[in-house]
């Protein structure tokens, strides 16, 4: 702790002295500047406006925590605090899930073989986007796992692009899941159009002689987010290379896919991509109930813990120097209402604040809350197989890439400036969209 405390408070003093040359006033200011959110007044009132709303719903969580440590102090014999600490914090809120929203993931695993989950994404991509794809027989590829398919619009049999699927582990492979653009979609100099070609890499567990592959349920929402990735790359028509695909701001380039997670906690789609791997039956009405129910499981106190660190960044890099202990005590009592444990800091290991998300924490709330705006407002309204909101999405959020400001890509789908109203409902909150 020791050591990373210095390294971070010596990041903090360097990069403001980087600023001063550059003639920013703070770091966050300079970083933010070619970002969506372009300044850190925006960020704040972001983040303060968030936790005002989500403080209800953490309070709520909160007297829970409490009934149930309550509860075990005096089935164990303790004398009861009656209050939360730090350290109490991943103890009940796994207590929550437990109690509150059990499923038997080893269970439900069962109901999601590879093959199953792979055709029903593809179908549902397909269907939503007005696409066509075509896997290619015996194709060049790197090893014998991959497979690769062209990408066409159903309308016109235009060739978009190409994908690659490489989804099973082996030694030396990248050890995550991530989608690579490997060739960018664009004009070239004598005005024809070079098509896109993105992977796709996984490591989910292979098949077996006795049993297929079967995929645990974060791992089909990893899927179907990493996919999305691959449309953004396949179904942007910008003419520039520098503007293809994901080229978009760094606070907005996670959205469209996160939007696209949604299916995968609605009951058609889930259908469409599950059926048990012995027997073909579907997943059971009461576990796919629980299922999307624990979506919401402490709702307020994760998002809060997503501000506190929001927040926390911001606040270390728009000073010259800062107490990064002290400073991060202060705001997880402003925030959580617990302060941080004693001769601790969190931040010592806080690993983003060195691996280029300095002053960018924010932008997972950020895309968040518009991947939210734009799957309440549009798909939930007015269909989640919706062909019609399936091409205003591809047309007004994926094929730009990054040619245009994401803000603009946002009012031109959605009809209206964002709000955050879809993103509290999704975590439990009455709000209207």
């Amino acid at each position: 702790m020791k050591e990373n405390s210095a390294i971070l408070e010596e990041l903090v003093e360097l990069r403001q002295q980087k600023c001063d040359l550059l003639g920013f006033d703070t770091h966050a200011s300079f970083v933010l500047d070619m970002r969506m959110a372009k300044t850190v007044v925006a960020v704040s009132t972001f983040l303060e406006d968030l936790a005002k709303k989500l403080n209800p719903l953490k309070d709520d969580e909160m007297k829970l925590f409490l009934q149930y440590k309550k509860e075990e102090c005096k089935k164990l014999g303790y004398d009861f605090d009656n209050k939360i600490n730090m350290w109490d914090m991943r103890y009940y809120t796994t207590m929550v899930e437990e109690r509150k929203y059990s499923v038997d993931q080893s269970k439900l695993q069962e109901y999601f073989p590879m093959e199953v989950v792979t055709t029903g994404l593809l179908g549902i991509y397909q269907e939503l986007l007005g696409l066509k794809f075509e896997e290619i027989s015996k194709p060049h590829v790197w090893n014998d796992d991959v497979q690769l398919f062209n990408v066409k619009d159903i309308k016109s049999n235009k060739l978009i692009g190409y994908f690659y699927l490489d989804l099973f582990p082996r030694e030396g492979k990248f050890g995550h899941a991530a989608c690579f653009g490997l060739q960018p979609g664009c004009l070239l100099s004598d005005g024809s159009r070079q098509v896109a070609v993105a992977a796709m890499v996984a490591n989910f567990t292979k098949p077996t002689a006795d049993k297929p592959s079967l995929l645990m349920h974060d791992e089909v929402e990893t899927f179907f987010h990493e996919f999305g990735h691959v449309m953004h790359q396949l179904c942007a028509t910008s003419d520039f290379a520098m503007f293809a695909g994901t080229s978009v701001e760094r606070d907005f380039v996670e959205a469209p896919s996160q939007m696209l997670e949604n299916w995968c906690w609605e009951e058609e789609p889930l259908r469409r991509m599950s059926k048990h791997y012995k027997d073909g039956s579907p997943i059971p009405n009461d576990m796919l109930e629980k299922l999307i129910k624990s979506r919401k499981a402490n709702a307020g106190v994760f998002n809060l813990r997503q501000i506190l660190l929001g927040t926390f960044d911001q606040t270390i890099h728009t000073s010259k120097k800062a107490d990064t202990a002290k400073v991060f005590s202060e705001i997880s009592q402003k925030i959580l209402g617990i302060a941080a444990t004693p001769n601790t800091n969190m931040s010592a290991s806080f690993g983003h604040l060195a691996d280029g998300y300095d002053a960018q924490y924010y932008g997972y709330l950020w895309s968040e809350v518009f991947s939210m705006d734009m799957f309440y407002s549009r798909f939930k309204k007015e269909g989640i197989m919706s062909s019609k909101v399936g091409k205003a999405y591809r047309d007004y959020i994926l094929a730009p890439g990054g040619s245009i400001d994401a803000s603009e890509m946002l009012k031109n789908f959605l009809g209206r400036e964002p709000n955050n109203e879809a993103f509290l409902k999704s975590k439990g909150l009455q709000a209207k969209v």
